[in-house]
């Protein structure tokens, strides 16, 4: 997998921590780059630490699924990317409160990154290289997670569902760009 083909997956799994970081930026009073670290901190760690649990599950099932990898890559991030752009058109409203204490980011954070988890496995399939994966996954999620604090403090809800929208659409059409690649043998 190619670094831009690992960039578009990151920021597709990052933008539900975006959106939620974006409610947290808007239940502030005003930017607190504390705050803003450890909601970063929250969601990198555990969109790093989801993809790595999802791999080391799938290279259990490498072997004896092989021959439909492809399949299941392709149906993996088209679910994930079609229930995305779901929620984004659906337009429901994300609890947004301040609060950085542990039990309420764990909750957050568990449950932006479930996506990550289906992703790992994915990456098992394609061989990728998980350890630098999930760094950049999780190095992308923390930055876009401050920069969505930043962002919900300054413009507000408003481009809250575009974001799970464009992140939705990058992981479906990266479902599709893998089935072709292997179905036209490149």
């Amino acid at each position: 997998m190619s670094l831009p083909e690992l960039f578009l997956i990151a920021v597709g799994l990052s933008m539900d921590a975006f959106a939620v970081s974006i409610c947290k930026g808007l239940s502030m009073c005003r930017f607190s780059p504390r705050h803003a670290l450890v909601i970063g901190a929250y969601f990198g760690g555990f969109q790093a630490l989801m993809p790595l649990a999802g791999y080391l599950l799938g290279v259990r099932f490498q072997d004896a699924i092989t021959a439909y990898d492809h399949w299941i890559a392709f149906l993996l991030l088209g679910i994930i990317g079609c229930n995305m752009i779901r929620e984004a058109l659906r337009g429901e409203e994300e609890s947004c409160d301040a609060s950085i204490a542990v039990r309420d980011m764990l909750v957050l954070a568990v449950a932006t990154s479930i996506d990550a988890l289906a992703v790992g496995v994915t990456f098992a399939f394609l061989r990728v290289q998980i350890l630098p994966a999930v760094a950049f996954i999780g190095c992308t999620t923390f930055v876009l997670s401050i920069v969505g604090v930043r962002v919900g403090t300054v413009f507000g809800a408003r481009y809250k569902s575009r974001a799970e929208l464009a992140g939705g659409g990058i992981l479906v059409l990266m479902g599709v760009k893998i089935l072709v690649e292997h179905l036209a043998g490149l």
